[in-house]
């Protein structure tokens, strides 16, 4: 893909979320979840309801509308949580090496043996279903990746001659850590932050059509299809339009990830040109 199409497609769908989500209360026709009519059940899509409706005659559209600000919220706050874990633990295995590092990637390389899906199933079993459950079930589970890049960015970055330089200047470790390595890394962390946060969303959903994120009558893209999953022969609408909403969102953090990755690292893009 062109140099710049994948940053300018990946942002357009990014912000079409996010603006689905911030302005749902303007741009829905009814409440979620309140407005149920038992009379408008299963209503195909047409210009009445334009997603159609749901089993209780909730409209679909103001669904998906209402779902994005959790969906986004859940892989904005869990991939925060993951890149403070991760940037710090990274971070100072690097600077400080000996028994630090080596416990920081034992730990990694631990986590990278259990799938973060899996991880984040036996936290919710223990925590229970529910938002906070959920941001903290997935806030914990997928910090490796940004450890490892953090850890091996600060292992070349720390023989340089301006953290040297530094500590002549008599800068204590957190300090060099925080002035003169980390801005000096932010950009790949940047990329695989946005790369998270698709990951994030999936993981959501998964966890939600497994009945262990989000609960009805809360809207989120991922219990919507769980909601569906028995009417997919009679009313496809009502998994149709969540997941599309999901698969369009997913694709434009990939694509703005990967456009991020084409301005941020030079060699990525010769290689493409």
């Amino acid at each position: 893909m062109k140099l710049g199409t994948s940053l300018i497609i990946g942002s357009f769908l990014v912000g079409l979320a996010i603006i689905a989500g911030m302005l749902a209360s303007w741009l829905a026709h009814t409440h979620p979840f309140m407005d149920a009519n038992l009379m408008n059940a299963e209503i195909p899509p047409g210009a009445q309801f334009w997603f159609g409706t749901d089993a209780h005659g909730r409209d679909i559209y103001s669904r998906v509308l209402y779902g994005a600000r959790i969906s986004l919220t859940v892989g904005i706050i869990s991939q925060l949580i993951n890149s403070v874990i991760g940037i710090t633990l990274g971070l100072t295995a690097s600077y400080w090496g000996g028994w630090w590092d080596d416990l920081v990637n034992g730990l990694t390389n631990l986590m990278l043996a259990i799938p973060s899906l899996i991880f984040a199933l036996a936290i919710m079993a223990v925590l229970g279903p529910g938002l906070v459950s959920l941001l903290i079930a997935l806030g914990l589970t997928n910090w490796s990746g940004s450890c490892r890049l953090a850890r091996a960015s600060g292992l070349s970055l720390k023989s340089q001659g301006y953290v040297q330089a530094a500590r002549t200047l008599g800068y204590g470790d957190l300090r060099i850590m925080a002035t003169q390595l980390l801005p000096n890394m932010i950009g790949p962390l940047l990329v695989i932050a946005t790369l998270g946060m698709g990951g994030a969303i999936l993981a959501e959903a998964a966890l939600s059509f497994l009945g262990l994120g989000i609960r009805p009558p809360y809207p989120s893209w991922g219990s919507m299809l769980s909601e569906a999953r028995d009417q997919i022969t009679t009313a496809p609408w009502l998994s149709v339009f969540p997941g599309l909403a999901i698969f369009l969102t997913v694709l434009g953090l990939n694509l703005l990830g990967d456009g991020l990755r084409d301005i941020l690292d030079p060699q990525s893009r010769s290689r493409r040109g």
